[in-house]
């Protein structure tokens, strides 16, 4: 399964950004997508999660200011951000959990997307 994400790019502090990722693959169902980031230096953290019904979760950092959303029909999670601030620059990696095929199960992550936010 191969997740392709795009809409990263440069911003000011205030701005906004959506980004998409896509999944393709065969005969998938997919259970939880996620979006994670890596500051330079730091580790990779968890930004938002959505499951299959549409259930989200956010890190405490990006509360109120974060959307993530789904279109179970294209396959592709989104992640709306708004009043960006500096902390938010990284590269955002989108990921995704679920069934292959009827049968086979996978965990697949993007290629990363770097969003960064000028002061």
């Amino acid at each position: 399964v191969q997740l392709q994400a795009s809409g990263g790019g440069l911003v000011q502090t205030g701005g906004s950004l959506r980004l998409s990722c896509a999944a393709s693959g065969t005969s998938l169902s997919i259970n939880t997508m996620a979006w994670y980031r890596q500051a330079p230096g730091k580790q990779r953290e968890l930004v938002a999660t959505i499951s299959r019904g549409g259930r989200t979760n956010y890190a405490d950092s990006v509360k109120g200011r974060f959307t993530i959303s789904r279109d179970n029909a294209k396959n592709t999670v989104y992640l709306e951000m708004n009043s960006l601030k500096a902390e938010d620059t990284g590269v955002y990696y989108c990921y995704a959990g679920g069934v292959e095929s009827g049968w086979r199960s996978f965990v697949s992550w993007g290629q990363g997307t770097q969003v960064t936010v000028s002061s």
